[in-house]
């Protein structure tokens, strides 16, 4: 479990195909100085799981992640290449404080960005809905966008908005997304909580009639 405020930047290394999954190594100094073999670690909002570098003579200050075929093929990882930055959260501890939301690191779609707006002070970027989330997406509510937890300052049909502050657009990845660039979205958990208990309400009926008969 995360929280969606990044703690580091990191790189990749690189990505080895491992059939239809891979491994990735990932540089990141911070992160490695205080974590353990099989730690959970957010990669752009993804959670994977770290382990050591097969040589030891080059682990100071990296990691690798084994990725599976299916996070390849719903996240933004299986588009990286080496040297590309990497937004890394560490997972919590219950003695932390909870700066942003609770995030889970399982992403529920990728979007690609519409826009980004500069303004004196921050900057706005409107970002594609998909379908599918679109119910759990809320105005002034919490999304973690590549990792980044941030609140939804506009939604419309197919898009919702954040605005970026200095210090998310100098510390994150996202300081350099760029109109096209697709990001990994992850809604808000208690959101998917309660569509489920709305579903399952709309089926009690139908479930007390097949009883009935």
């Amino acid at each position: 479990m995360f929280t969606g405020i990044i703690q580091e930047r990191g790189r990749l290394v690189s990505l080895t195909p491992v059939g239809d999954a891979a491994r990735i190594r990932v540089a990141a100094p911070a992160i490695c100085a205080d974590a353990r073999q099989g730690d959970s670690v957010s990669v752009n909002g993804v959670c994977l799981t770290a382990l050591p570098p097969a040589d030891a003579l080059l682990s100071a200050g990296e990691f690798c992640a084994d990725v599976m075929g299916e996070t390849l093929a719903r996240t933004t990882l299986g588009t990286l290449a080496p040297g590309d930055p990497l937004d890394l959260e560490a997972a919590l501890r219950p003695s932390d404080r909870l700066g942003g939301h609770i995030v889970q690191g399982h992403v529920d779609a990728t979007a690609a960005i519409r826009s980004s707006t500069p303004h004196a002070q921050w900057t706005v970027l409107r970002i594609d809905l998909p379908a599918d989330i679109a119910d759990l997406v809320a105005f002034k509510g919490s999304i973690a966008v590549d990792g980044v937890s941030l609140t939804v300052s506009a939604v419309g049909d197919d898009w919702f908005e954040v605005s970026l502050i200095p210090e998310t657009l100098t510390h994150t990845v996202l300081g350099t997304r760029t109109p096209g660039d697709r990001v990994n979205l992850e809604s808000d958990v208690l959101a998917r909580h309660v569509r489920r208990l709305l579903q399952q309400g709309a089926d009690l009926p139908a479930r007390a009639e097949q009883k009935e008969h």
